[in-house]
């Protein structure tokens, strides 16, 4: 079993940037995750698994906030959710980041995905929030490698992984099923800087 990524059941993770925080959540926050995918249902169609029935209800959301913190505590899955500082009660998530296949074994690695508030794109939000989530993984968590999938189509992701530092790898056909199809994807990866 891996090791814990939070060591207190009770404790949330929270990391900072100049105007960002990055926050794990629990099934208590489900109305504000509800209301963030609903706002970007469109938006995020195109780049997730096809909604499933109950997808846009609080219940929902409060059922699948319980099995990440489970994968949370297990060290299975990091997600972070992202909200402005100047929001100070963390009522409106503006994005989110998701580090999952966690493996902690010989290959000390994962995967990272994560999406953008369609009024929130263009302003470097997620490039500063992926900067700071990653220094997280590779200096606390100490993984080696983190990949990252992206469609070919998705030129704007591309950009953003390049410009933090990830390398282009190959190139997966109909690599993973996205709104009911398979699609290709270019794989990234990046490795922990810090290690000899």
């Amino acid at each position: 079993m891996n090791s814990s990524i939070i060591s207190s059941t009770n404790t949330l993770l929270k990391l900072e940037t100049d105007r960002l925080k990055l926050i794990t959540l629990t099934p208590i926050h489900a109305e504000r995750v509800f209301v963030y995918y609903a706002h970007n249902r469109h938006h995020f169609k195109g780049s997730m698994p096809a909604y499933v029935p109950g997808f846009f209800s609080v219940i929902y959301h409060q059922a699948l906030l319980k099995q990440q913190w489970q994968q949370i505590q297990h060290g299975d899955i990091l997600k972070l959710w992202i909200f402005k500082h100047t929001d100070r009660e963390q009522s409106r998530i503006i994005g989110d980041i998701t580090f999952s296949n966690i493996n902690k074994g010989i290959t000390m690695s994962c995967v990272v995905g994560y999406k953008m508030d369609k009024n929130h794109l263009g302003k470097g939000y997620m490039t500063e929030a992926l900067q700071r989530a990653i220094r997280y993984v590779f200096g606390t968590l100490k993984l080696h490698r983190i990949e990252a999938n992206i469609m070919p189509t998705n030129i704007a992701s591309a950009r953003l992984v390049e410009k933090i530092g990830f390398q282009k790898e190959g190139f997966s056909p109909k690599y993973l099923k996205i709104n009911n199809r398979w699609e290709d994807h270019s794989r990234y990866a990046i490795i922990n800087p810090n290690e000899v």
